[in-house]
């Protein structure tokens, strides 16, 4: 078999490319535990998606009440590892007018389907089939998660994978139907 000139240099450059982007995928599964507060908290990019039944979730229609929005797959381990944490979470404050909807980037129903019959959830999965929210979301890899106040800002973010039903994080989320935390988190 004859090489072709310039592809070990060509292939060295791929195995390099893809290091980087495991060592980028690992760095996200071991990031830290709480919430990093955004210090510029600008408007959350809007968004109209579908849930696999068809169902529309408009961003800001859920204006008013604190929102967690995290962006997954299911081929990210970490993403997976996360969601029965988010579901506790979602148990806990369900019925506190908190939201909890998880974009999933990049997948179809199928896939998505797949995933919740092995792992129920009762918040919202959402699909962006495109990943075009990952031009407008300012995310470091998967999972990331923002926390978007009742008046539509990102005012915190999680970069890997969380225990979400932590009382710490979650007494984060709840102080923002009030604005004290937003207000603190300035600071």
């Amino acid at each position: 078999m004859r090489r072709l000139p310039g592809a070990g240099v060509v292939m060295r450059a791929i195995r390099l490319g893809v290091l980087k982007v495991l060592l980028g995928f690992a760095a996200v599964a071991v990031a830290g535990e709480g919430l990093e507060p955004l210090l510029e908290q600008p408007l959350a990019p809007d968004f109209t998606l579908k849930d696999p039944r068809g169902g529309s979730h408009r961003l800001s229609g859920y204006r008013g009440k604190p929102v967690i929005v995290n962006f997954w797959a299911t081929w990210c381990p970490p993403c997976r590892a996360e969601m029965p944490s988010m579901q506790r979470a979602w148990e806990a404050v369900k019925g506190e007018e908190i939201l909890i909807l998880a974009v999933n980037v990049g997948e179809g129903v199928g896939a998505i389907d797949e995933f919740a019959a092995n792992q129920p959830v009762g918040f919202p999965l959402l699909m962006d089939p495109n990943a075009a929210l990952m031009r407008t979301w300012p995310l470091k890899g998967l999972p990331t998660t923002f926390v978007v106040d009742p008046q539509g800002r990102l005012v915190y973010r999680a970069v890997g994978e969380r225990e979400w039903d932590d009382p710490k994080i979650l007494d984060q989320v709840r102080a923002l139907r009030t604005g004290a935390d937003v207000e603190a988190s300035k600071k």
